[in-house]
């Protein structure tokens, strides 16, 4: 696991499953992080902005840029 997949799982997952959401790292291509966005984010008109809080985030503490690509799933609880 590296460890831009570790600061998705224990750092800002957690951040948004206070607001009833759910990222999940997919893959980490280049330049390119593609991430899975359910539930209540999966819905979120302005997802755009946590994309870019999410790139600054990366950059601050692991030092490397990155550009989120978001890919919405339907709520998780759908999912079954």
């Amino acid at each position: 696991m590296n460890k831009v997949q570790k600061y998705v799982e224990n750092v800002l997952q957690p951040k948004l499953q206070g607001d009833g959401g759910w990222v999940e790292f997919v893959s980490l291509e280049d330049e390119k992080l593609t991430l899975v966005f359910r539930g209540e984010c999966s819905k979120c008109l302005i997802l755009h902005r946590c994309t870019d809080w999410i790139e600054k985030q990366i950059k601050k503490d692991l030092h490397k840029n990155v550009k989120v690509c978001a890919v919405r799933k339907k709520p998780y609880f759908q999912d079954v």
